[in-house]
């Protein structure tokens, strides 16, 4: 289904449908009226999972208002979400349990029932007058929404709070590369980098609707059908109140070496936001206003550029390209050169399981697969490396592309979202462009260990990880 115009405006400004929510933010999934009967107005939290510069909560709150109705915010929780095992729950289950303690502070009712989102969503829309959602731009996200809005029987309207700009208002296409989005992006950043006022709900009736206790996160997740072959992370604590500290030490500590560093593996001067913004516990909204607050430099615009163009191209990628995580999205001139290079002769080719075990030749590559099992995390500039061997070491790029997927969402708290399926296409050539063709690649951008030797310090990278694996290790 595709999504509806925005309401009329309602706000103090013609762009605004109330002060800080642009219009093109709001978006009527249906065309079913308010149930004058509703006892309630419900925001069915699912991607924006914080309380702080969250568009679809700011808009629930002042609709409850506007109809004189109590408000109850609402999560579904499936155990089952595509290629998600304990790690990923717990980081999102911490989160949530600051969710529910924040709401609280505000006076406003929070449940967190299991099942499917959407089937979740559905059971408490029978009592409400009107259902607000949040934006999510993958398969199961859409697909969800799509239910919500065909059978809830009332108004369903959708508030974009996870990008800085709509992907309708930046482009109607797959965008080639960075290059082509950033003027688009550019155009509108000065309207869409807004604060959000918070309002107060005057209506703060507690609805009496059975949930799941947050209090034991640990005990949650053992109540949950979970894949738990991969060991919870707990170098790394989800949440707002966490992602904010993280972002504040980053700010203060680490900003002003990071065009400097940010390809330098060796190195900790990056953010770590990826794994906030993947659960939407932090806004992008917020991180960008938070880093105009520094001094203008060459960091800072690197930083937000990476923040706001970077991340957004996938976006775009996942929204207008259907088969996102299939080999076949990636552009027809890679396709095309990876082919006549299928049956070229590789002088390693490793299965699955040696490459999940760390068992190649490049101590390089599998100290960068060591910190992804042990951390959840890889340094960025590992990850480009990492999935490039991958495309090398296998025997045809379509299973290739499908490992390093694999490997990718198990793994990565970040992983299964927008940034990682760009990301993995990118190995494959999407938003890139054809390079000197060689054996195994055809035209495809090549990596090897002697340029990570040239462009950085990989020996001391592997010392890096070597200690935190220990750190890892000292902690669980």
């Amino acid at each position: 289904m595709s999504p509806k115009k925005s309401p009329a405006s309602t706000g103090s400004a013609p762009d605004d449908v109330y002060p800080g929510i642009q219009a093109e933010r709001v978006q009527l999934l249906n065309d079913d009226e308010v149930a004058e009967d509703g006892a309630y107005v419900l925001y069915w939290m699912q991607q924006a999972q914080r309380t702080e510069l969250n568009h679809a909560l700011e808009y629930a709150v002042r609709r409850a208002n506007d109809d004189g109705q109590p408000l109850l915010v609402a999560f579904g929780l499936m155990d089952d979400y595509p290629e998600a095992n304990r790690r990923h729950y717990h980081f999102m289950l911490q989160g949530l349990a600051d969710v529910a303690e924040a709401l609280a502070k505000r006076d406003i009712p929070f449940v967190l029932q299991r099942g499917n989102p959407a089937e979740v969503a559905l059971r408490l829309a029978k009592e409400a007058s009107l259902v607000v959602c949040d934006r999510g731009y993958l398969r199961p996200q859409r697909e969800w929404r799509d239910k919500v809005a065909k059978e809830a029987g009332r108004s369903v309207v959708q508030v974009e709070s996870d990008v800085v700009v709509p992907v309708e208002l930046v482009s109607d296409k797959v965008e080639t590369a960075a290059r082509t989005i950033r003027p688009k992006i550019t155009k509108h950043l000065e309207r869409f980098l807004a604060p959000l006022p918070k309002a107060t709900l005057k209506d703060t009736t507690a609805t009496k609707v059975k949930g799941e206790d947050l209090s034991d996160v640990d005990a949650l997740l053992d109540a949950l059908g979970l894949d738990d072959e991969v060991p919870v992370v707990r170098l790394f604590t989800g949440g707002t109140t966490a992602g904010k500290k993280v972002l504040r030490d980053f700010l203060s500590d680490h900003l002003d070496v990071y065009a400097e560093h940010r390809n330098q593996p060796q190195t900790d001067d990056v953010s770590h936001m990826s794994k906030y913004l993947h659960f939407g516990q932090l806004s992008p909204v917020y991180i960008a206003l938070e880093a105009q607050k520094m001094p203008e430099s060459e960091n800072r615009d690197d930083f937000l550029e990476e923040l706001i163009i970077r991340r957004e191209l996938p976006m775009n990628f996942v929204y207008h390209q259907p088969r996102y995580d299939k080999y076949t999205a990636i552009p027809d001139f890679a396709r095309k050169t990876l082919s006549e290079h299928e049956d070229d002769e590789r002088e390693h080719v490793y299965t699955r399981a040696q490459l999940e075990d760390a068992e190649t030749h490049d101590e390089y590559w599998n100290a960068a697969m060591r910190e992804m099992k042990a951390t959840g995390y890889m340094h960025n500039y590992m990850r480009m490396y990492w999935g490039k061997k991958i495309l090398e070491w296998s025997s045809t790029p379509q299973h290739a592309h499908a490992t390093t997927l694999y490997l990718n969402n198990k793994y990565f708290i970040d992983g299964r979202d927008a940034n990682s399926f760009s990301n993995v296409a990118w190995v494959y050539g999407q938003h890139d462009r054809g390079w000197t063709e060689r054996p195994v690649f055809g035209k495809v951008r090549y990596m090897n260990a002697a340029g990570l030797e040239r462009k950085a310090k990989p020996k001391e990278y592997v010392a890096k990880v070597d200690e935190l694996e220990r750190e890892v290790e000292e902690g669980s």
